[in-house]
């Protein structure tokens, strides 16, 4: 068996004018990548009063990589200037390519009262950092497992499923809800790095 290693999070504001505080994994001192994901934004669960309380980041540029959100709670709204408009809801992916350049939007929506997921990046190839932009949007249906069920939102999980989405690098993403005292093995690829991000409850890996 491989090293095991845990990481721990910093809380960071999510911009100066939200109030939005969210745990950042990676980037991280003692490590940057789990294989070409690059950076991991885990946030709520929070109330949504007001407008302030919700995410509201304003238009601004990436390159060289592609973003994916992924709710547990709440709905967000995206637009980019490669001309998507789209909501995405609990237990659905967003999956933005930035390619040579692109600008994106995310506000919580008016009916979102909590707000809930993650933010996750993936670092392009070289010979992929100038493709072009593009969106995708995928609703993963909920699959039986041993203990409970799971949505794989990116790549395969063998026995389980295969999601749609396109990605330059092979990767895993799936979300798993475990019943308390389930005990769970899955088929992985050995030659993936991999990460477990804990939203709510203990784990024993």
């Amino acid at each position: 068996m491989g090293m095991v290693q845990i990481v721990q999070p910093r809380q960071v504001a999510l911009s100066d004018q939200a109030r939005l505080q969210v745990r950042r994994t990676l980037p991280n001192r003692q490590r940057s990548f789990v294989g070409a994901w690059c950076f991991v934004d885990h946030y709520g669960p929070d109330p949504v009063r007001e407008p302030s309380d919700g995410m509201d980041v304003p238009p601004h540029p990436h390159t060289g990589l592609q973003t994916v959100s992924w709710l547990f709670e709440g709905a967000l709204e995206h637009h980019d200037s490669g001309g998507a408009h789209a909501v995405v809801r609990a237990g659905e992916i967003n999956l933005m390519t930035s390619g040579h350049g692109i600008a994106h939007s995310e506000q919580t929506t008016a009916e979102t009262t909590v707000l809930h997921g993650v933010q996750l990046w993936i670092a392009l190839p070289e010979r992929f950092r100038d493709t072009a932009r593009a969106f995708q949007h995928h609703a993963p249906e909920r699959r039986r497992i041993p203990g409970g069920e799971a949505l794989v939102f990116i790549g395969e999980l063998p026995g389980v499923d295969r999601s749609p989405i396109q990605t330059h690098t092979p990767l895993l993403g799936a979300e798993l809800r475990l019943t308390a005292g389930s005990r769970n093995e899955l088929e992985v690829d050995a030659g993936f790095e991999h990460a477990l991000l804990v939203d709510q409850g203990a784990v024993s890996l």
